[in-house]
């Protein structure tokens, strides 16, 4: 008995395998230049130190394939709309919730899925869910010991800008042996938002490195590696002869991403009159 081979040809994972008629020319163009490997994505640190801000991832490594423009996670932010016949692909924007505060006295907008964090030693403290060195808080001064008339008391934005990065370096100072940081002020300046109040916004750089091998006698075996490499962005306001500060904290490499909306989240705080 004859026996018929038959070859299998095995299928494509080419997004070029789509039959054009289903998809618009538009849609089917932009399939054909998505790339058809994904880049692997890296694996998380395990080890974490805890700041006053929050407890916080001490590697960025994971983001170093930005997410946004990770295949994967396009993919994922694209939604299929259906308009007049056509597919055409839309990618998710951020969606802002706003926390208004009337026992404090103040507002501002954060990203919608962000959750908030319970005794983070702020008045009021949200974290991104999958970046957790990305957070926001808000302090305010005791009504006690402060009496400020306006956030021109703290000197022009320039001085209200080392006395923030002062601020920061003492909070997140080490007892660790061979831990050094670096901070630089990257800008100051000073808006009349839509309330007429006046507002400082600071931007400061801070770097921490640290040996891998502290305790060693050589020189050139104590090597020192970055830790971490983060923005800082602090609001300034003051209302009810308190001063209000929003803070913002983000790693270098997803700030480049998401400067935009978190320009938004500085430029919406405001300072409220609390009612007696």
């Amino acid at each position: 008995m004859a026996v018929t081979m038959v070859n299998f040809r095995p299928l494509s994972t080419s997004t070029a395998s789509i039959p054009p008629h289903f998809l618009s020319s538009a849609a089917h163009t932009a399939l054909l230049t998505l790339p058809t490997r994904l880049t692997p994505f890296p694996t998380f640190s395990n080890s974490a130190t805890c700041f006053s801000l929050s407890c916080n991832l001490q590697s960025t490594k994971a983001f170093a394939v930005p997410r946004r423009s990770a295949m994967a996670l396009v993919l994922s932010s694209c939604i299929f709309s259906q308009i007049e016949g056509n597919v055409v692909f839309a990618q998710q924007s951020v969606v802002f919730r706003e926390y208004i505060d009337t026992f404090d006295g103040y507002s501002f907008n954060y990203p919608k899925n962000w959750i908030q964090v319970r005794g983070a030693n702020a008045d009021i403290f949200f974290r991104d869910p999958f970046i957790l060195d990305e957070n926001i808080s808000v302090e305010v001064s005791s009504p006690s010991s402060s009496k400020y008339q306006s956030v021109e008391d703290l000197g022009p934005p320039e001085v209200a800008g080392k006395a923030v990065l002062r601020q920061y370096l003492t909070e997140f100072m080490s007892t660790r042996l061979g831990v050094r940081r670096e901070a630089s002020i990257l800008s100051t300046s000073s808006r009349i938002a839509d309330d007429g109040k006046m507002y400082y916004q600071i931007e400061v750089n801070i770097k921490s490195y640290a040996n891998n091998n502290e305790l060693a006698v050589m020189p050139q075996d104590r090597v020192a590696r970055k830790e971490w490499d983060r923005r800082y962005l602090s609001v300034l306001g003051v209302e009810n002869n308190q001063l209000y500060e929003l803070r913002l904290q983000v790693p270098e490499n997803v700030f480049i991403e998401e400067e935009n909306d978190i320009h938004k989240i500085m430029d919406s705080f405001r300072v409220n009159k609390i009612s007696v």
